[in-house]
């Protein structure tokens, strides 16, 4: 709500999905954090396991990753996604076409188009009935930031779950509580996105999880998706090349 709330996100998830508690289901256009519910016959710490009747929720709060290495930056063919002085990742409103070619990018599934009801009279400040279909997604409250505030979604939460700061900072304090989870025998506790060597960089936003990142809706082993762009490319055109070389051959011997 806090989200919603600072960036004027408009209203969703008013529905069940029956996939869970949550009624939003994935990030979106307009969910630029989604909180989820897994339920599981699991327990809770690893000295019950083989017990009866055990019972653990699973609270996730996803958000954009702000990749280190971001494919949405590398395909967007207006510069409307930008890389802040705080190492986030942005979406210039203002300059965004709806092109749509970063959603496919972001192999977090994060980015979104934003697809409005058209208004018949338009309502302000909608000037025309045209659908908005720009791409929107999280900023970490990058106004905020300029002004020296904590995004709002980490001054919101009432048992610093979400946390702010220097990305190193946080990886320590993440490992520490990481190793006391495990000295205390909590099941499945491990780190996701604090790598820096892992396929995009290491995340400008990670989590810490009881269970595989399978189970809250995150790829395993995620990897930048314009990695192989410049290995395709380069095959690409020495298949062209290939070809015209045959087809000048084929006319060369054919004039003869």
């Amino acid at each position: 709500m806090a989200c919603k709330e600072w960036n004027l996100v408009p209203e969703d998830g008013l529905v069940w999905t029956g996939e869970s508690y949550d009624n939003t289901s994935e990030l979106g256009a307009n969910s630029w954090r989604h909180v989820a519910f897994i339920e599981q016959n699991e327990p809770l710490r690893l000295e019950d396991e083989g017990k009866e009747d055990v019972l653990r929720w699973l609270m996730s709060s996803d958000v954009c990753k702000h990749c280190t290495h971001a494919a949405c930056l590398d395909v967007c063919p207006t510069g409307s996604l930008f890389r802040t002085e705080y190492g986030t990742v942005v979406v210039q409103e203002d300059i965004c076409n709806g092109c749509g070619y970063c959603v496919p990018a972001c192999p977090f599934g994060v980015l979104d188009r934003r697809h409005l009801p058209r208004q018949d009279p338009p309502k302000l400040p909608v000037l025309t009935k045209k659908e908005d279909g720009r791409v929107w997604k999280c900023t970490l409250c990058y106004d905020r930031l300029k002004g020296g505030h904590e995004p709002a979604c980490a001054k919101a939460c009432p048992t610093d779950s979400i946390q702010f700061g220097p990305l190193d900072e946080l990886r320590e304090r993440a490992d520490r509580r990481l190793e006391k989870l495990q000295t205390e025998g909590w099941n499945g506790a491990q780190l996701y996105g604090r790598d820096p060597g892992d396929g995009v960089g290491g995340f400008g936003a990670f989590f810490l999880l009881l269970d595989e990142p399978e189970v809250y809706g995150l790829p395993p082993d995620p990897v930048v998706t314009t990695r192989d762009l410049p290995g395709m490319w380069r095959n690409a055109a020495i298949a062209a090349g290939a070809l015209v070389v045959g087809i000048a051959a084929a006319f060369a011997g054919g004039s003869e």
